[in-house]
């Protein structure tokens, strides 16, 4: 218990903190986003290992799943099958953790042209998964979810474009 508690003393000093995000990297001067997301998939298990989960190891899992999220391809998978397996495993981990059996809320999306997509969470779709098309490619988009069941929105932007190939080259 007390080497676990050391090793994530000693991981939160060396955590990379952004806007309320949590994430972890390598230590050399290479990046690489897939090691990022492994790390931090380990991390977020190793918080989530208590028993029982304090509300500080919690408020650190939130942080590190928001920030894993934000990872995420418009596939829900990452940049390799390694971390996307890792992160899985934990962000499924997660889940169970902040797991409810009652509750519900709403989301709205607000376009930029004003309309509005609603999405509702409660007991009978809460494994549901929900999509819409947006429409709007330009503009400002707002999400606000009221109420008290746990959901993950995410927007992915994907257009078509010609290929460098297929472009005329003067001769």
């Amino acid at each position: 218990m007390e080497t676990r508690t050391q090793l994530l003393q000693h991981l939160d000093k060396i955590a990379l903190r952004e806007e309320g995000l949590l994430h972890w990297t390598q230590t050399s001067s290479e990046t690489s986003a897939s090691l990022a997301v492994e790390i931090s998939s380990y991390v977020l298990l190793a918080y989530l290992s208590a028993s029982p989960l304090s509300a500080a190891d919690l408020g650190n899992a939130s942080r590190i799943v928001r920030w894993l999220v934000t990872q995420q391809n418009s596939y829900g998978g990452f940049s390799s099958t390694q971390d996307t397996v890792v992160a899985l495993q934990a962000l499924s981990l997660y889940s169970t953790k902040v797991f409810s059996k009652e509750g519900a809320s709403t989301v709205t999306v607000q376009t930029p042209s004003g309309g509005q997509h609603l999405f509702d969470v409660n007991q009978n779709n809460k494994l549901l998964y929900q999509e819409r098309a947006l429409q709007d490619t330009k503009g400002k988009y707002t999400v606000e979810v009221k109420g008290s069941a746990c959901a993950t929105v995410q927007v992915a932007l994907s257009y078509n474009g010609p290929h460098l190939s297929s472009v005329e080259k003067p001769v």
